[in-house]
Parts: structure tokens; C-alpha cells; sequence
């Protein structure tokens, strides 16, 4: 068993906290955009565009994010305290809301430049692994979406929260959502998927979702929603969605794969 006492807060510059998700976040962004221009993208004139096109998913994240934790998470609390929806830095981040952000800005993207919006989100899949990965880490050290009391020789105790040993399910879902995602989109990739657009992103939604609505049996709810329809976290009913619509894209996309 393990006892989890980081301090989220990593330095301070000038009085100025910066704390591990901010990194994370960060660093998941670079490395994700490094990955997927040097080792995904073959053509020059894409990579020009790829690089441009990072802007527009860093707002897609960080607005994508933001709005969707607002909506499904805590949209009483932010009715009441609209300057509060401006206060990142005290976290509530929603990756649903992310994913549907990066979604409309490469359309957005697009659009202006006369392409099709999933040349650019089937990278965004292929390297999104390596962001989840450390986002849930620094989820991890913040003492955030903790999981239930447990007594598996790997439970965690977070002195910030209780004196409870409990699932790290921050670590499940950077394990499988992180590092085993990436595993199997790789292979995918090897076996030429990317050539048919939209088929990754497919693939991408139905494995994450998959992971995410499982682990979410390990992790404690939301406090200010807890369970909804059929027992089910809101984290699971999203989920659920977005394995619909996966589906869906593999579906349609495998189809026109083999009529070509």
C-alpha cells in the first residue's frame, strides 16, 4: 500500500503557484504535437498545416474542456458563480468536453483551409493517449477522482482527502486510457487504418470510452451529482455516447475501406 501526500503546487515563480496538471497539460500538448508531426505525417505541406492547426486545438481543449465540465458536471454551481467559470487554475476540466471542442475547432480549421476536418483529428487520436496519460498522472498527485475504498496490496491512501486506502484509479485509467490506448492505436495505424479517414477517431472513441466506462466502477462519483439513470456516473452515461458514435465510424468507414 502507498500513501499519497504530493503537494499539486510543483514551483513558484514570483509568487505565482504552478502546479503538476498545468505541466501536465503542457507537456502532453508538446509531446503529443512533436509525436504526430514527426512520426505520423509524411507530407511537408501538411506538417505546415498540422502546426497551425495545434492552435486551434489548444482553445479547442482548453474552451471544449471548461464548457463541457460546466454543462455536465456542475452547471448549478456555475449559474450562481459565473466569474468562477473563468477560474481554470482551480481545475474542473471535463476530457468529454474536450474532445468536443477539438471536434468543432478542426472543423473550424477546416473549413478555412478547404480540407476535410478528420486528416487532422485522426493524428489528434493517435497522439491524444500521450496527453491522457499525463493528465491522469498529475490527476493523481492532485488527489483527484480518487477511487472507492479497497484493500488490494496497490491501494492508495490520500492524506489530502481522508485516511482511507483506496483504488488509484487515476492510474487505471492513465494506464489503460494512456499508455495501452496508444498500444493498440499503433497497431492500427501499422495495419494502414489512417489511409481511411475517420477510421482511427473511430477506433480511438470506442476503446477509450470502453476503458473509461469500466474504470469509472472504481472511482467515486462526482459528489455534487453522484448516480444517475440506471445507476450510472455521468462520466459513464457520456461515455456510452461517444462508444455509440465510434461505432458508428467504424462502421460507416470500414465500409467504404473495402469498396476501395
Amino acid at each position: 500500500m502507498f500513501i499519497n501526500n504530493f503537494d499539486p503546487v510543483a514551483f513558484e515563480i514570483l509568487s505565482i503557484e504552478i502546479r503538476w496538471y498545468s505541466l501536465a497539460y503542457i507537456f502532453g500538448i508538446l509531446l503529443g504535437w512533436h509525436i504526430g508531426r514527426n512520426f505520423f505525417l509524411r507530407d511537408n505541406n501538411l506538417k505546415q498545416k498540422f502546426d497551425d492547426y495545434i492552435t486551434y486545438v489548444i482553445l479547442g481543449i482548453i474552451i471544449g474542456g471548461r464548457l463541457g465540465y460546466i454543462l455536465f458536471y456542475n452547471p448549478n454551481y456555475y449559474l450562481n458563480n459565473l466569474q468562477d467559470a473563468f477560474k481554470i487554475w482551480q481545475g474542473g476540466m471535463s476530457f468529454h468536453g474536450g474532445v468536443l471542442g477539438i471536434f468543432f475547432a478542426s472543423i473550424w480549421f477546416a473549413k478555412k483551409n478547404n480540407d476535410k476536418p478528420f486528416r487532422y483529428l485522426d493524428i489528434i487520436a493517435l497522439v491524444s493517449p500521450i496527453g491522457i496519460f499525463f493528465g491522469r498522472v498529475a490527476n493523481f498527485i492532485n488527489s483527484e477522482l480518487y477511487g472507492f475504498e479497497s484493500n488490494v496490496p496497490w491501494a492508495v491512501k490520500f492524506v489530502l482527502i481522508d485516511e482511507l486506502y483506496r483504488h488509484p484509479s487515476q492510474l487505471y485509467e492513465a494506464f489503460f486510457e494512456g499508455f495501452i490506448l496508444f498500444l493498440i492505436l499503433l497497431y492500427f495505424h501499422k495495419k494502414k487504418f489512417l489511409e481511411t479517414q475517420g477510421l482511427i477517431s473511430g477506433i480511438f472513441l470506442v476503446f477509450y470510452s470502453t476503458f473509461r466506462f469500466i474504470i469509472e466502477f472504481y472511482r467515486v462519483p462526482d459528489e455534487q451529482l453522484g448516480y444517475l439513470f440506471l445507476n450510472l456516473t455521468m462520466g459513464q452515461i457520456i461515455s456510452f455516447i461517444f462508444l455509440l458514435i465510434g461505432s458508428y465510424l467504424i462502421m460507416s468507414r470500414y465500409e467504404f475501406k473495402k469498396k476501395i
